[in-house]
């Protein structure tokens, strides 16, 4: 099936939009916590130029949704000094995980909407794809490899794991994230599409 440019310029935003999300919900839940370095850093705003990366926001997810077919993206990451946090024990963690949960919040609320509310055929593909975007970029980020959210919450409960760091100076975590995400992410966002929607995810377009 042939897919339209408009439907992955739609795609795009929705990349987006989600990354610069999940990025201020770092920053929020940082500056929440007692640490306001990204405060300082201009990080503390929905404003998409503030958190673009042109390789995770540009680059990739472009070339993968016009050449491929298919959509990952990340934005800058947040910086927070872990020091300043007022919960010396999960802190991290918490700041970590704030990324990802608020991809997955958004997925619950529009997918509830979708479970419970009329919704007309105009509206229902978009907000069918906001549902499935924000779950599998909240999965794809809790993969515990550098430099994704994931490998900061195991080095967090894990302090062993911290050989995974040989990855964060290089591309070679990020690509090995991205074969995995491909590999195994389409089936599990669709079976936790499906436990929030409760119907299949459909995969329609416009």
């Amino acid at each position: 099936m042939e897919v339209s440019i408009g439907f992955k310029l739609f795609l795009y935003v929705v990349v987006v939009i989600s990354a610069v999300f999940h990025e201020y919900c770092h920053a929020w839940m940082a500056n929440y916590l007692g640490d306001p370095t990204a405060k300082y850093a201009g990080r503390l705003t929905l404003n998409p130029l503030k958190h673009l990366d042109p390789m995770g926001t540009v680059i990739i997810p472009l070339f993968l949704l016009f050449f491929l077919g298919g959509f990952i993206g990340w934005a800058k990451p947040v910086p927070y000094n872990p020091f300043n946090l007022r919960d010396q024990k999960y802190g991290s963690a918490k700041v970590g995980a704030a990324g990802p949960g608020a991809n997955f919040l958004i997925a619950l609320i529009v997918g509830l909407i979708l479970r419970f509310l009329p919704i007309g055929p105009i509206l229902q593909i978009p907000l069918v794809w906001i549902v499935y975007v924000n779950i599998f970029l909240g999965l794809f980020n809790l993969i515990p490899i550098p430099p994704l959210d994931g490998s900061k919450l195991l080095m967090d409960f894990f302090p062993q794991s911290r050989a995974l760091q040989i990855f964060e100076r290089s591309f070679i975590g990020i690509f090995l994230a991205i074969i995995l995400a491909i590999m195994f992410l389409p089936s599990l966002s669709s079976l936790v599409y499906y436990l929030i929607v409760g119907v299949p995810f459909s995969g329609l377009t416009f």
